[in-house]
């Protein structure tokens, strides 16, 4: 019994280390520590600068624009705001000029595009008032919120967690980020996909049911919010699917434009 309670301890202590190295903790790590492999951080590249923007967390909202919550079942003049998240590592940096191959994920029969706003955070804090919550936006780009919309479906349905539609590699096509000081707020501007020329999400970030300032304000009521926080901040109406040979073009007044092909 006594060996048994010595090997638990130890492998506990072992286990709390590691995860102190790799989260990079000074005060739980001891001193000449390293972490065990590399996991490559994940970044944006900037426009106009050599740095880059590292990425902490990617948060989405969801039916922020009402014919887009129409058209998903819900109810926008009754829907206070959600969101959710996707792995920092499902971003696909897209830079300009370029059309990216962008990989048809598996699983799925039903992929999905939906054109966003993303704003990119400098600082943060918790409970920020509506009223200060830009003074925390480093800049902002143009995004896609890809979708396996049979998987999301289905996990709905059945009242599971729909993380498995909406979290997968590059799930998070992002163009490159436009400091704020070079483009002011976006509080609206045409917002805009085609599929193969052919428009199909055509609407203006004035449509947004909240606000990038009452986004940051309401997920700082649930979590702290921190420089490298990225928000996509919805998508409009007419949402749908792409299949292999698609090329997709995102436009927002504004910012360049950014596109794929499906492959």
């Amino acid at each position: 019994m006594e060996n048994t309670d010595r090997r638990t301890i130890l492998t506990t202590a072992a286990l709390a280390f590691v995860g102190a190295v790799a989260t990079g903790n000074p005060a739980r790590a001891q001193a000449g520590s390293k972490t065990i492999f590399v996991v490559p951080a994940t970044t944006i590249p900037i426009v106009g600068e050599s740095d880059v923007f590292p990425v902490r967390r990617i948060y989405c909202i969801g039916r922020n624009y009402a014919a887009h919550a129409i058209e998903r079942g819900s109810d926008p003049t009754r829907e206070p705001p959600f969101f959710f998240q996707k792995p920092t590592d499902a971003i696909q940096n897209v830079a300009i000029g370029t059309v990216v191959d962008h990989a048809y994920p598996s699983l799925t029969r039903n992929y999905h595009h939906e054109v966003e706003l993303v704003a990119a955070l400098k600082s943060g804090g918790t409970n920020i008032p509506a009223e200060k919550a830009l003074e925390h936006v480093y800049g902002y780009a143009l995004g896609l919120d890809m979708t396996r919309r049979d998987l999301q479906n289905a996990q709905a349905a059945e009242k599971k967690p729909w993380e498995i539609g909406k979290s997968f590699d590059h799930g998070a096509v992002i163009g490159p980020i436009h400091p704020v000081s070079k483009t002011g707020h976006f509080t609206k501007g045409s917002i805009s996909l085609a599929v193969n020329g052919t428009v199909r999400q055509n609407s203006d970030l004035d449509k947004m049911i909240w606000s990038v300032a009452e986004q940051i304000a309401k997920l700082s009521e649930a979590f702290e919010l921190k420089a490298g926080d990225i928000i996509y901040s919805g998508t409009p109406e007419n949402v749908g699917p792409v299949v292999k040979g698609d090329v997709l073009l995102c436009k927002l007044q504004g910012l360049p434009d950014m596109s794929i092909k499906i492959v």
